[in-house]
């Protein structure tokens, strides 16, 4: 099975290889640019996620990216950048690159990442393949010119079901083998039930779906906590800090992540 996941991997490389010279319209990072962190925002697009939702998302992290906070926070890594890519996923054959990778080193830069993200149209579409999202973020880190000193994927769903491609169990040990850290936002349907009613979202998450050092879940819940979701899961992210307990003025949750089998 772990040579299937190696298999979706390098395919998934090969064909965005050609893809992100031409995806976006904000800067691409450098060939062989240090910054201190990789982070690939892998944000839900599945079936479950009508249109009015993915701009709510993308409207989330483009302020997130875009506010001081943030940038303060890169800027006090070692080398004050990191590089970002933005895409959306839904079924096993199906993810796309809304914004390629960027270095953000500042406004400007956050600005036009923004810029980008919340121009470019949907695309992805389908039921949950989450094993397979992740398998093509990992191609994404693995396949790029970029040397980072932290190399994160960071998912976004409103469920922890997984339906075909790659199993999430071996695109979990696949990344965790690579040192890459698997971050989860777990987002409460708006559009349905809220929460799923068979099981626990946030304790599906830590366990079966984030792994790595300091991993954590957060959840978002209405458009307020979304959106400092976002930002709070953003700074951990930057910082290379653990999750802990919310502030009392935060609506959403930070989970520790469970250590992989």
């Amino acid at each position: 099975m772990r040579r299937i996941v190696r298999a979706a991997i390098v395919a998934t490389a090969g064909v965005w290889a050609s893809a992100e010279g031409t995806a976006g319209t904000s800067s691409p990072a450098q060939a062989a640019e240090s910054v201190d962190l990789e982070l690939v925002l892998l944000a839900d697009a599945s079936g479950s996620i009508d249109d009015g939702e993915i701009r709510f998302q993308r409207r989330g992290y483009a302020a997130a990216i875009t506010d001081p906070g943030i940038l303060g926070a890169i800027a006090l890594g070692h080398d004050g950048r990191i590089a970002v890519t933005y895409v959306e996923w839904g079924r096993a054959d199906s993810q796309d690159i809304v914004v390629p990778w960027t270095v953000i080193d500042g406004p400007e830069s956050a600005a036009a990442f923004a810029g980008a993200l919340l121009g470019a149209p949907r695309r992805a579409a389908g039921m949950n393949a989450i094993g397979s999202a992740l398998a093509a973020a990992q191609a994404l880190i693995e396949g790029n010119d970029i040397d980072g000193y932290r190399r994160v994927i960071d998912l976004s769903a409103d469920s922890a079901n997984s339906w075909g491609g790659v199993p999430v169990p071996e695109a979990r040990a696949a990344a965790l083998a690579a040192d890459i850290t698997i971050n989860g936002l777990a987002v409460l349907c708006r559009s349905c039930s809220g929460r799923p009613i068979d099981y626990d979202l946030e304790a599906a998450f830590a366990q079966d779906i984030v792994a790595g050092p300091g991993a954590f879940v957060i959840t978002a819940d209405d458009k307020t906590s979304f959106a400092e979701a976002v930002r709070k899961k953003l700074l951990l992210e930057i910082a290379g800090a653990p999750a802990g307990p919310p502030g009392p003025r935060m609506q959403a949750t930070a989970f520790q992540a469970q250590p992989a089998d």
